[in-house]
């Protein structure tokens, strides 16, 4: 049984990636309150390695006017129920231009479960090859480079990487000891 009861949800705002919608809710002590709640399909998040090197992307994030370094990710709004798997190597050579012999699974996490549904599946991209990136329109000025672990892990501790999906996916795979 759910400790909240959903007694009225209404649309406030949509668009392709997203929907934004207000539940009036009542607790289980009998008091009532409302959440917003952010729909938005999962996405996949590749971790690349080889050789002692990371790759990760840069683009603008309009939210916070800035670029900023992150792991490749992405989702297909058009088509959410696509296989992760398949996803998560369209992900990585669209973005990074790069072509991965093993793509291992190795967990899901969500993204902020206080206001959001959305989450994502973590891929570790290892054995890569190169080829041409395949950026779409929202990506326009998305560039890639490669840095050793250690380089990442400065990056990290120093705030120059502040995404928070990149941070916990390199964390998740330390601590299951796969990086």
């Amino acid at each position: 049984m759910s400790e909240i009861e959903t007694l009225d949800s209404r649309v406030v705002y949509r668009n392709k990636w997203m929907t934004v919608r207000e539940d009036t809710i009542k607790r289980a002590s009998g008091s009532r309150g409302i959440y917003g709640v952010v729909d938005k399909p999962d996405f996949v998040a590749i971790l690349p390695v080889d050789r002692g090197h990371i790759h990760l992307v840069q683009q603008y994030r309009y939210p916070v006017q800035g670029r900023y370094w992150e792991l490749p990710q992405g989702s297909w709004e058009e088509q959410p129920d696509t296989d992760k798997h398949i996803l998560a190597a369209a992900e990585l050579r669209e973005e990074t231009g790069l072509i991965a012999d093993q793509l291992t699974h190795i967990g899901h996490i969500y993204q902020s479960y206080g206001h959001s549904n959305q989450g994502f599946n973590l891929f570790y991209a290892t054995d890569l090859q190169s080829t041409e990136q395949q950026l779409d329109q929202e990506e326009e000025g998305l560039i890639t480079d490669r840095f050793t672990l250690s380089e990442f892990e400065s990056m990290i501790t120093s705030g120059t990487i502040k995404d928070a999906t990149t941070i916990s996916a390199y964390g998740f795979a330390k601590l299951k000891g796969i990086v």
